[in-house]
């Protein structure tokens, strides 16, 4: 498999279920490419190794355990995000938010773009929960049929949360690029 380089030097990179699997290598892309990664995962030991590992091939990386499903855990994870790159909080579910609306099968950026020719669209689509109408968001195809999607958010630019977007894309192997 071969994937595009994107030029993420400088930027902050959030990766979670970075310690095994798809999310394992989209932190090892993004720190190909630049980012500063921090790998979150629950077990200490694989996130430890992931940052080892990751350094050792010259990218920058640290490590940040946190269970999802425990409240607790979430805030401490939380306080760790906040302080990356001054991205608030509020980019975690705006992220996410990307994600849905890339659900619908087109890119959020190409979402954007679609509803800015009509003005009633333009009106109402913003006004709904969950729909990130800017770019970030990118559904993941694989064999025509939508098997996911990746949201980013947080980086200076919408179009750095692109990039960042089409970097981890580029690792699903089987997943059709968006352009």
């Amino acid at each position: 498999m071969t994937t595009q380089q994107h030029d993420l030097d400088g930027l902050k990179a959030l990766v979670t279920g970075a310690t095994s699997g798809l999310g394992r290598a989209i932190a090892f892309q993004l720190a190909r490419d630049g980012a500063d990664v921090t790998v979150h995962g629950r077990d200490v030991g694989r996130g430890v190794q992931t940052v080892e590992e990751i350094q050792l091939q010259g990218g920058r990386a640290h490590f940040v355990a946190a269970d999802l499903a425990d409240a607790a855990s979430i805030a401490r994870f939380a306080k760790a995000f906040r302080r990356m790159d001054g991205a608030p909080i509020l980019s975690i579910e705006i992220a996410q938010n990307k994600a849905y609306t890339a659900l619908f099968g087109v890119p959020t950026q190409d979402f954007f773009d679609f509803i800015q020719r009509d003005p009633s669209l333009l009106a109402g689509i913003p006004t709904l929960a969950r729909v990130a109408a800017y770019g970030g968001g990118l559904p993941i195809k694989v064999n025509g049929e939508l098997v996911g999607a990746i949201g980013v958010s947080g980086a200076p630019t919408v179009q750095n949360d692109i990039d960042c977007a089409r970097a981890a894309l580029a690792l699903v192997s089987d997943a059709v690029p968006t352009d």
